[in-house]
């Protein structure tokens, strides 16, 4: 299956570059996948679509103010780091800019010393393992310093750094937000479950590698990077009965879709509690085992999260709706609206 077979125009200025006043204000686009039929509604509209006994799967992951600007100890100069996955207590797998400044044994400052990062490793792509040094508490620190990875798409400056979290954001860790949980509001959560809706939790911390481009023609040869979740056996006991009741399994966003789909794909459909690290990729011609539906945002052109969608709701409708949401001036990408596959 080819690259190209996921492309199509998007025009810049659809590129959403701040968040909606309301986050359930945003435009549903919901796309039925057996018929490709589009109906375009608000996001809060979304109670008409999920039904009692229904379960809405969320990922709980919080992402981390995970962008840090230093300078280098011996020269002054300026870098960028940004952190991607811890590795062991203080050591850290990260993206520094330019990377040609930054060898072994450098040393970087941040909050005039009040946090320190050694070179101890070089990888590849700008990439570097660094070890923090502090007094005090990490997370503390790093709130203070750091600034939320928002995507290179998006320039404009976020003034309220909550709203790159869902309001459910619990488990830290991400280095990008699971968008498409940023359109719900505490009370539309509280509307679904008087409905009779389950809401349930699970967590993957998304990594960088869900954004980068897919570098081969051939899609088949792509490899994605691994990125860590975790379900509770209450979670995998909860979705299991509603599936033995006849309720759908609703997940929102692609992570929580792959999160799904690992467990479901190696429990013969079942889920059960377990945590690892899944590199799963789906694209047409993969037979879904663990959802029924998703709600996702609109995504970049030849992406691995594209490919997703397609596998769901097949790739000729998903062409159509994006082209679609194109003629219709929907907004894409994190801070975007929305897309209900039913």
């Amino acid at each position: 299956m080819k690259l190209d077979l996921f492309d199509f125009h998007l025009p810049e200025e659809l590129i959403a570059q701040t968040p909606l006043e309301d986050r359930t204000s945003s435009r549903l686009m919901v796309v039925n996948k057996e018929t490709g039929e589009l109906e375009h509604r608000t996001f809060k509209d979304i109670l008409e679509y999920i039904n009692p006994g229904d379960c809405l799967v969320l990922n709980d992951t919080k992402v981390l103010p995970a962008r840090l600007h230093g300078t280098k100890n011996d020269t002054g100069a300026h870098i960028e780091v940004l952190l991607l996955k811890q590795q062991e207590g203080d050591k850290w797998e990260t993206l520094v800019k330019p990377a040609k400044r930054v060898k072994l044994g450098s040393v970087i400052s941040f909050g005039d010393g009040k946090l320190q990062a050694k070179c101890i490793e070089e990888l590849e792509h700008g990439g570097r393992i660094l070890e923090f040094k502090y007094d005090g508490i990490f997370y503390e620190i790093l709130d203070e310093l750091g600034e939320m990875p928002l995507p290179p798409y998006i320039k404009e400056k976020l003034d309220d750094q909550d709203r790159y979290q869902t309001v459910y954001a619990k488990e830290r860790g991400s280095a990008a937000a699971p968008t498409a949980g940023l359109h719900f509001t505490k009370d539309l959560l509280a509307a679904l479950n008087e409905k009779g809706v389950h809401i349930a939790f699970l967590t993957l911390h998304v990594g960088l590698g869900t954004f980068r481009p897919v570098n081969v023609e051939d899609i088949d040869k792509h490899e994605m990077h691994a990125e860590f979740y975790q379900l509770t056996a209450g979670t995998a006991e909860l979705l299991n009965k509603v599936r033995a009741e006849g309720g759908r399994i609703l997940s929102v966003g692609t992570t929580s879709t792959r999160t799904l789909e690992t467990i479901a794909s190696q429990h013969d459909g079942k889920f059960v509690e377990s945590s690892g690290w899944t590199s799963i990729f789906i694209y047409p011609g993969y037979e879904f085992k663990g959802i029924d539906g998703m709600i996702t945002n609109f995504h970049l052109p030849k992406s691995t999260l594209i490919m997703l969608v397609s596998a769901l709701a097949g790739r000729e409708n998903v062409l159509h709706a994006y082209e679609t949401a194109v003629k219709e001036k929907y907004r894409f990408f994190s801070f975007g609206d929305a897309m209900f596959i039913r």
